[in-house]
C-alpha cells in the first residue's frame, strides 16, 4: 500500500523541520532531504498539531495523486477536517487524483495565546494586527491590502516557490523583502517572512514528469499552491495570534481553469485559531486595478506595483505581464510610468506585433486576462491615435489564436516519459542539470 509518513517534527528557535518517509513506490517523488521552513520569530511554543500543518499541506496533494495514505503522530483537528474539504474540491477538479486517507494517532485543538505585536513592543502603539495577507506587491495582493487596510494586516511573503531557496535567488529575495518592508513601514504594518525548501524536499521535476500531462501549467500552480502556501503560514499564524489569513485571488467568477488557489480550496483551509480567505474573487483583474486607482487617488499617489516575470527589483517593462499591467493601469486612469512601468505610446504597436508573432508563451490564463482588458476597452475612449489603433485591433483580435496550444518540445516530452519509466537513481544521475532548468522554467510559468 502506498504511504507517506511525516515524523520527527522539531521546532528549534525559528526553524521547523521534519522527515518525510515515503513507501518504496513513491521514493522518486522526494529528494530525501528533510522538509524545512524558516520563520522570522520563534515557533518553539507552537503545539505539534500545528507544526505538522506545513508538511501535510504540501505532501497530501501529492499523496492524493498516487492514492497514498499519510501518517502523522499528531495533527490539529480543524486542519484535518479542512484537508477533507480541500481533497473533495481537488478531486472534483482533477480526474487523475485518486485520494487517500490521513491517519493521526492524536487530533488536537489548540487556541493560540494572546500575543503582543512587535509594533506594540517596539513603538508603544496599539494595533489590531490579528489578520494577515500573503503579499508580493502585485495587483492581486495590493488590491486585497486596500480592501482590508482598516485591519492593518501583517504582510506575509514566502520564499520557496517563484523565488527559490537557491543562492542564485538570494538577490531576488532581498529585493522582495526590501520592497515589502518599505511598503509596510510607510503604513505602520508588521511583516512576516518565511523560507521553505518545499519544492526541493519534494522532487518537483519528477512530479512534473509524471503529472505535467494532466495539468495546464505546473503541478504547484495547478494543484498545490493554495493549500500549500497557506499551510506554510500555520506556525507563524499561531505564534502571532493571527485569526484571519487572506490570499488575493488570481482569477474571478467566470474563469473556468484548473488552478490550485480558488474559493473552493482556500476558503476551506483552517486550523485552531485561524481561518483562511480567498479574497476579491468577485472582482476581475481590471476591477482590482480600479480599486488600486481609487486608493492611489485618495491615499498613495506614488504607489509602485511589482508584477514583472523577469525582475524583482522593479519591472522590466518589456515582458507580457508588464505590458498587460501597464495597459490595465491606463484603462483604470493611471499613468504606468508613475507606478513602476516604463511605457509610452510606441509600446502599443510592439504589444500587437509581439502578440501576433507568438513571441510570448501564453496559455488560457493569459487569454482570460486579455479578454478582461478587451471588455474594458469597449467602454473606453482612446487618448491617442496609437492607443486607438491598438484598441481597435484588440476588439477584433481572435484571442484563441494568440494563445499557444503547442505541445512541449520533444526533448521535454522524452525527458518526462523517461523519468516515468527509468529507475530513480538513474534518472537522478543522468538529468540533474536538466531537472534544475526545467524547475526554473516551471516556476516562471507558475508565476503568470
Amino acid at each position: 500500500m502506498s504511504s507517506i509518513v511525516i515524523d520527527s517534527i522539531t521546532a528549534t528557535g525559528s526553524t521547523l523541520e521534519c522527515d518525510v518517509r515515503p513507501s518504496k513506490d513513491l521514493e522518486r517523488f522526494f529528494s530525501g532531504e528533510p522538509f524545512r521552513v524558516e520563520y522570522d520569530r520563534s515557533i518553539e511554543d507552537v503545539p505539534e498539531g500545528i507544526l505538522a500543518i506545513p508538511a501535510l499541506a504540501n505532501v497530501c496533494p501529492l499523496a492524493w495523486a498516487s492514492g497514498a495514505d499519510v501518517y502523522v503522530d499528531e495533527v490539529d483537528g480543524r486542519f484535518a477536517h479542512a484537508l477533507e474539504d480541500v481533497k473533495a474540491s481537488l478531486l472534483s477538479m482533477h480526474d487523475f487524483l485518486e485520494g487517500g486517507t490521513l491517519y493521526a494517532r492524536e487530533t488536537t485543538d489548540a487556541e493560540p495565546p494572546a500575543v503582543e505585536s512587535s509594533a506594540e513592543r517596539d513603538h508603544g502603539r496599539s494595533t489590531d494586527a490579528d489578520s494577515a495577507l500573503l503579499f508580493t506587491g502585485g495587483v492581486d495582493s495590493t488590491c486585497s491590502y486596500v480592501r482590508h487596510r482598516e485591519e492593518s494586516p501583517t504582510l506575509v511573503s514566502i520564499r520557496g516557490w517563484t523565488i527559490t531557496t537557491d543562492r542564485a535567488d538570494d538577490e531576488k529575495w532581498n529585493d522582495l523583502r526590501e520592497r515589502v518592508s518599505t511598503f509596510a513601514d510607510e503604513r505602520g504594518l508588521e511583516t512576516a517572512f518565511l523560507e521553505s525548501n518545499v519544492l526541493s524536499a519534494i522532487d518537483h521535476p519528477m512530479v512534473l514528469a509524471h503529472y505535467k500531462r494532466f495539468v495546464d501549467g505546473a503541478w504547484y500552480s495547478s494543484v498545490g499552491h493554495g493549500l500549500g502556501l497557506l499551510g506554510l503560514c500555520a506556525p507563524m499564524a499561531y505564534a502571532r495570534g493571527i485569526s484571519e489569513l487572506y490570499v488575493g485571488a488570481t482569477h474571478w467568477e467566470g474563469v473556468d481553469l484548473e488552478w490550485g488557489s480558488r474559493p473552493d480550496i482556500d476558503d476551506y483551509v483552517r486550523w485552531s485559531g485561524t481561518r483562511c480567505h480567498h479574497d476579491a474573487y468577485g472582482l476581475t483583474r481590471q476591477e482590482r486595478l480600479d480599486v488600486i486607482a481609487d486608493y492611489v487617488e485618495s491615499d498613495a499617489p506614488t504607489l509602485d506595483l511589482q508584477t514583472c516575470n523577469v525582475r524583482m527589483d522593479g519591472n522590466c517593462g518589456r515582458c507580457e505581464k508588464c505590458y498587460r499591467t501597464a495597459v490595465g493601469l491606463r484603462l483604470s486612469g493611471l499613468e504606468p510610468t508613475a507606478h513602476g512601468y516604463p511605457f509610452d505610446e510606441t509600446e502599443y504597436d510592439r504589444i500587437r506585433r509581439t502578440l501576433e508573432g507568438g513571441e510570448w508563451e501564453l496559455g488560457e490564463d493569459e487569454r482570460y486576462m486579455w479578454a478582461d482588458i478587451r471588455d474594458r476597452v469597449r467602454e473606453t475612449t482612446p487618448e491617442s491615435a496609437a492607443e486607438r489603433a491598438f484598441f481597435e485591433w484588440l476588439v477584433d483580435a481572435d484571442l484563441e489564436e494568440l494563445v499557444s496550444e503547442a505541445e512541449p518540445p520533444l526533448s521535454d516530452r522524452l525527458l518526462r516519459a523517461g523519468a516515468r519509466n527509468v529507475p530513480t537513481r538513474l534518472y537522478n544521475a543522468a538529468y540533474p542539470a536538466v531537472k534544475s532548468a526545467r524547475t526554473g522554467l516551471e516556476r516562471v510559468r507558475s508565476a503568470r
